[in-house]
């Protein structure tokens, strides 16, 4: 059972990138976008938020639960690359335990992480020469992830996950009950 992201218990904004073109494929691939996490991981989420909050920050989501017919949609527009998961090993999102997040400040307004939310490019890497206010920013999120259990994806810096994801089964019959394609 997934856990609903749009929730009071969740203080966040959600913003599915896939539910619009915005995003590197330039298609819609969600018709009807949700954000839902294992419960683990909407655990771990829970956290995070509190963590966040303390300091005046909430997140917006841009993804998480990902059906296997949307990660065979983005792999063939990145088949190979280090940015999306093969499906047919399913990865982190497809087993409801990644995030792909950004933080907003008091205002709203999302903080400046020095490249866009899907930037498939040496400039998302956490090791990306980006300004020093930037870097500040993504230390910042890693540091609010890490601390409430999550592991990162070096190369994006949007992209958090629960550690040891192949211990979670792919979620492949989820997708009709989500309600997302």
């Amino acid at each position: 059972m997934l856990i609903d992201l749009n929730n009071p218990a969740f203080d966040i904004d959600i913003e599915i990138a896939y539910g619009t073109p915005n995003n590197f494929t330039g298609a819609v691939i969600y018709k009807r976008p949700r954000a839902l996490l294992h419960p683990d991981a909407a655990e771990a989420f829970k956290r995070a938020i509190g963590l966040a909050g303390r300091l005046g920050y909430r997140f917006r989501v841009y993804d998480a639960f990902r059906p296997t017919e949307a990660q065979w949609a983005l792999w063939r527009f990145a088949p190979g690359s280090d940015y999306v998961a093969d499906p047919r090993r399913g990865g982190p999102h497809t087993r409801g335990i990644a995030i792909d997040l950004t933080l907003l400040d008091a205002a709203g307004r999302p903080l400046d992480m020095g490249g866009p939310f899907d930037d498939l490019t040496p400039n998302a890497w956490h090791d990306a020469p980006v300004t020093p206010d930037q870097q500040r920013n993504r230390h910042l999120l890693l540091g609010l992830m890490t601390a409430a259990g999550w592991d990162c994806y070096l190369k994006e810096w949007w992209h958090y996950q629960l550690f040891h994801p192949r211990r979670y089964p792919s979620m492949t019959d989820a997708a009709a009950g989500a309600g997302m394609l």
